[in-house]
């Protein structure tokens, strides 16, 4: 029995003696490391106590050096260096460096702050895979950001701040799901944010400030945690991020943003540092954030900020510093901002203030100023105020008058037609349909196929006018220069500087609203460029002075010379046209006839599938549809209803006109109402004849139908006499067999967009083929074995 107990004796001693070798070993081993990063640090001062037999792991933590084990294997190593240290001799070797750091491979927190470390990183610092911590701020790293590093997946601060990093942020950050902090200030990281900031949904502090990062700044507000957003001394903009509302700081300053603050930033009831200073941003300055609950700071000086401040304007008692300097607001400093109260700093020179200091300027220089960036007054003399009450309250009446004339006439019209025609067409019912797509939709609609930009050739860049450029452009709006109107707009003729002509869209608002309501709209109507769309060119935004809302929107569109398609089709056309001329055209050929209709099919077909939603439900007219230079045709009419949600049931006409709401838009066949619309437009080129009812369009369409299968002496007689003898009989069969397919009542039994392209690319090249042998010694038309062959090339 005791010869039992003594063997067991010795073997937990022998087990003992091996552990505390090992860990000797292992100690003796990390300290190795530790003196091997000493001596590559060119033994800088503050380790000048390392040596062999030092015990790193209970160690004093200090301000330039802590240590941290955990079972006697260092987890953390922070080293902290002199602020401006300088860069470490050219012999020094980040390679070894790192090298030498991977045999340290339990390190969570790992801190190099100052140490003058230079180079670009090396990939094997991602053999460190429990980091959960890495600090390298203030050193001279150079080169991109490892895209490797998004193998780190317990990272949750990465800090780079002060180095000479370049390129832009790895794209592979998505993979960093537990990234709570991301820091990368003060380095020369460029080009646009990654979209892959969006998914680091525990992110509580993102800092890009003093880079050369660009564009617009990705949605942020999926990340429901981040409470600091930092991306000074950039060049990013227009928009104002999209952030949720826990954030506590933002800081703008020196981008290029150039819109107005949206609403919901006055429900950011955490916010307590806001710095907007030194960009471009219009618009009225809500005044509510100086109450905000948690608000201690707030800068927006250097900007076009407008609006009228009140002296009851309440503050948040902890608001420690105001800058307002460099504005252009009126009204009277409110009261809890004079000087003296408490120990808050305010500045706010430079703007229109009622004050007694000198440092203010007169009323009229933000007039002028806010009418430089397209801001108007709201405000006249009582004197004009008066004239223009008197001046309306004559005219009042008579446009009354007019008015019920006007209504009473509608009504008699409406109900002859509902009498002649008991089952109108499923496009004339749908006209009736609501009017908006939402402001949902146009925040999604941002994918935009590559036919936009390869349709935008030959197109300037869409811009933001000034009110004077276009008063100049117009001859401050002469009527020299008006070219049209619809209900709520006025349209107008108008040369740039540069001598390229414009049509100028005016429309005013009934409502109050800030910029902010329409750049969903504008920035979509800004990518919608087509050779076979008329494209926008720019905006410019008409303000009152005292609250900022938007008084009027001026549009301008790319200038369309050759009037309407129905102009040069008609055989009479009494009615003024959008940019029509005043001499007598000649009527356009058959085949100019079909480029046109195919013009407008492809326009058509960009609408459906060149944006994601696609736009529908075009409500397309001929009068719609104009011709360039080269006869080349353009839709003017499509639905993106820009004001439609600010101007109640009205509809715009013209350039943008709609029917139908983007959740109805969703639904199935709304498509084929486009394709309805192009069946009429068909009809007016095939027949001459101006269609302006839909009795008209039934009489018409019953014709084609009963001749479209009869021989070729009674299929023309419906055609244009101007046309009759220039087309061939296979090119007006398929024109009227596809004229026939889009009237459809069904919307079910109308053709997609691209087999009416299909059609009209086959009737275009047997009509050519026609028009040649026509010419030929035997003048014999196209046999119908040729006609196949032409079918089958085509399809194939």
């Amino acid at each position: 029995m005791a010869e039992k107990v003594s063997h067991i004796a010795f073997l937990v001693l022998l087990v003992l003696s091996i552990s505390v070798t090992y860990t000797e070993q292992l100690q003796s081993s990390q300290t190795q490391t530790l003196l091997r990063i000493q001596h590559l640090l060119y033994n800088p001062p503050f380790l000048n106590g390392w040596n062999n037999g030092t015990d790193f792991c209970n160690a004093e933590p200090s301000s330039t050096v802590t240590i941290v084990c955990y079972e006697d294997s260092i987890t953390q190593l922070h080293i902290i260096g002199d602020v401006g240290a300088p860069r470490l001799p050219e012999n020094f070797s980040i390679d070894s460096f790192v090298t030498t750091l991977v045999r340290l491979p339990s390190l969570t927190v790992l801190r190099l702050v100052s140490l003058g470390l230079w180079g670009p990183l090396p990939t094997k610092l991602t053999r460190l895979s429990s980091l959960e911590i890495l600090n390298l701020t203030s050193n001279f790293f150079h080169g991109t950001i490892l895209p490797e590093i998004s193998s780190l997946t317990n990272l949750q601060t990465l800090i780079l701040d002060g180095n000479n990093f370049t390129g832009g942020l790895p794209d592979g950050l998505a993979s960093l799901t537990t990234l709570a902090v991301l820091s990368v200030k003060y380095n020369s990281l460029y080009g646009s944010l990654s979209e892959s900031l969006e998914s680091l949904e525990n992110l509580r502090v993102l800092a890009l400030s003093n880079n050369k990062f660009s564009g617009e700044v990705p949605d942020l507000s999926s990340l429901v945690n981040l409470q600091i957003l930092d991306l000074g001394d950039n060049a990013l903009g227009p928009r104002f991020p999209a952030i949720s509302n826990k954030i506590e700081r933002i800081v703008l300053r020196r981008n290029k943003f150039t819109f107005g603050i949206p609403e919901k930033v006055q429900s950011y009831h955490q916010l307590e540092h806001l710095d907007i200073s030194s960009n471009r941003f219009v618009g009225p300055f809500p005044a509510s954030l100086l109450s905000l609950p948690s608000i201690a700071y707030v800068n927006i000086a250097d900007n076009k900020f407008t609006g009228m401040l009140f002296e009851n304007l309440p503050c948040n008692p902890s608001l420690d510093f105001v800058n307002l300097t460099s504005n252009l607001l009126t009204g009277k400093l409110p009261s809890c901002l004079h000087p003296g109260s408490k120990h808050r700093v305010v500045s706010y020179a430079g703007n229109c203030l009622a004050t007694v200091d000198k440092n203010q300027h007169p009323i009229l220089f933000c007039k002028n100023e806010a009418l430089a960036v397209g801001i108007l007054p709201r405000h006249k003399t009582r004197k004009q105020v008066s004239k223009i009450a008197l001046a309306l309250s004559l005219t009042g009446g008579i446009i009354g008058a007019i008015i019920l004339v006007g209504i009473a006439l509608l009504v008699v019209r409406n109900f002859i037609a509902r009498r002649a025609v008991q089952t109108p067409p499923t496009r004339f019912v749908e006209d009736n349909a609501s009017t908006s797509y939402t402001s949902k939709f146009l925040r999604d609609a941002r994918y935009i196929t590559r036919a936009t930009k390869l349709g935008a050739l030959g197109l300037p860049a869409y811009r933001t006018f000034s009110l004077e450029e276009l008063e100049e452009a117009t001859n401050n709006f002469d009527t020299s220069t008006f070219i049209g109107e619809g209900s709520h707009d006025q349209m107008y003729r108008g040369q740039l500087k540069d001598g390229s002509f414009v049509a100028v869209r005016c429309l005013k608002m009934k409502r109050n609203h800030s910029t902010q309501h329409f750049m969903y709209h504008i920035e979509l109507m800004s990518k919608l460029r087509h050779h076979h769309l008329v494209s926008a060119l720019g905006h410019c935004f008409e303000y009152y002075l005292d609250d900022s809302s938007v008084s009027r929107v001026f549009l301008v569109f790319e200038y369309v010379p050759n009037g309407t398609l129905r102009s040069w089709i008609s055989v009479c056309s009494r009615s003024p046209s959008y940019l029509a001329e005043k001499h007598i055209r000649r009527k356009l050929t058959w085949a100019q006839r079909i480029a046109a209709a195919t013009g407008v099919a492809k326009g058509i077909q960009f609408l459906h599938t060149g944006i994601v939603p696609g736009l529908f439900s075009n409500n397309l007219k001929i009068t719609d549809i104009l011709l360039d230079q080269n006869l080349a045709a353009k839709i003017s009419s499509y639905n993106l209803p820009l004001l439609a949600d600010y101007m109640g049931k009205g509809r715009l006409q013209n350039f943008l006109s709609g029917s139908n709401n983007f959740e109805s838009a969703r639904e199935k066949h709304q498509d084929k109402f486009d394709i309805y619309d192009f069946g009429v437009i068909l009809l007016e080129i095939i027949s001459g004849k101006p269609i302006n009812s839909r009795n008209e369009v039934e009489v018409l369409k019953d014709q084609l139908l009963t001749i479209v299968i009869a021989d070729d002496a009674s299929r023309k007689s419906v055609v244009d006499p101007v046309i009759k003898s220039s087309c061939s009989e296979e090119s007006l069969k398929t024109m009227m067999e596809i004229c026939c397919r889009c009237l459809h009542k069904d919307p079910l039994d109308r053709p997609s967009i691209e087999d009416v392209l299909w059609n009209l690319q086959f009737a275009s090249q047997v009509q050519d083929a026609w028009r040649g042998d026509s010419q030929s010694s035997d003048g014999s038309p196209i046999s119908p074995m040729q006609s196949s062959r032409l079918k089958l090339t085509i399809k194939q």
